[in-house]
């Protein structure tokens, strides 16, 4: 068995918990056809009635897929979702969880990713995920500094924390794969301050100068550093005013995720916080639109209220 067969394996058989006779639906498009096969491969070892199903790639995270496709989600027991760009925040997702189909989506993922990160203990994983979710539920403000020169605040208030454990194992769960988050939706219009983001950003990759992104009342006013700001503008313009909004607060828990400049790692290493403009209805926030867009922020301090969750990249907690 090779590498990525494993992984593959791992995460149908221990993060999707699919069982023999069970039905499993493989969405992908052409960038992620290796991956695809690789877990349809691995549900039909387990016995499991499986169907894959190429679409054409989507042009933003966040744009909903075909509405074939959409329909097709809902009939199954489990889907898993390799594909260049997200669906995790769209109705589509939101609309098959709501029917009771465990969900995993892997967006943009590299096999690099698939065979690293895959291959970590889920359940350490899932603890301090759960245990810092608790801590984000909790709160009320949250302040992210860092050395580049983030220094922003938000309100939580109201907000519930989720958990990315990688263990979708009852109807309607949903995950990234690979996993490791813990992740909150700032109240609307609180987001106020400087996010630079150094590390990576949702498409443009690792960064070779810091983005600035300037807040104000929840929404990013200004954007600076160099081809990196023009891209993102470009794609925050496309959609509207509302892929603007301060969206995610995020904590990464995967101990053997690495930066790649793929998001789907790079939000999940361990010490990270990402935040993310644009859509959080999948979150439990109140803004919809096709469009929702990770910064990673390297060696983070992090405040949630008077505790220090995270100082200069050490978990503290």
């Amino acid at each position: 068995m090779t590498k990525l067969e494993k992984a593959a394996l791992t995460a149908v058989r221990d993060c999707m918990f699919a069982k023999n006779g069970e039905s499993i639906l493989i969405v992908m498009d052409e960038p992620e056809k290796k991956i695809g096969y690789a877990l349809f491969e691995a549900a039909k070892s387990l016995g499991c009635e499986a169907m894959v199903i190429e679409m054409l790639p989507r042009e933003a995270n966040g744009q909903e897929p075909p509405p074939q496709i959409a329909n097709l989600m809902k009939q199954f027991d489990a889907v898993l979702v390799p594909t260049s760009k997200s669906l995790s925040h769209t109705k589509a997702r939101r609309v098959a969880s709501g029917s009771g189909v465990r969900i995993a989506t892997l967006p943009g993922i590299l096999e690099a990713t698939m065979v690293r990160a895959l291959n970590a203990d889920y359940q350490r994983i899932a603890a301090l995920s759960i245990k810092l979710c608790k801590i984000l539920s909790e709160g009320q403000t949250a302040r992210v500094t860092a050395p580049a020169g983030t220094d922003i605040t938000m309100s939580l208030k109201g907000r519930v924390g989720k958990p990315d454990t990688g263990l979708v194992k009852t109807a309607d769960d949903f995950s990234n794969l690979p996993a490791g988050e813990a992740y909150i939706a700032p109240v609307e219009g609180s987001g106020e301050g400087i996010i630079v983001v150094d590390g990576s950003m949702a498409g443009i990759g690792i960064l070779q100068k810091p983005l600035s992104i300037m807040m104000e009342k929840g929404y990013a006013t200004g954007i600076s550093g160099g081809a990196a700001a023009i891209k993102l503008k470009k794609m925050l313009d496309s959609a509207g005013m509302q892929a603007r909004n301060l969206a995610e607060l995020g904590i990464g828990t995967n101990y053997k995720a690495k930066l790649c400049g793929s998001v789907l790692e790079d939000e999940k290493v361990l010490g990270t916080v990402h935040l993310a403009l644009g859509d959080n209805k999948s979150m439990g926030g109140k803004v919809s639109v096709p469009s929702h867009l990770d910064g990673i922020i390297l060696k983070p301090t992090l405040y949630i209220d008077d505790v220090c969750i995270i100082k200069s990249g050490k978990m503290l907690q």
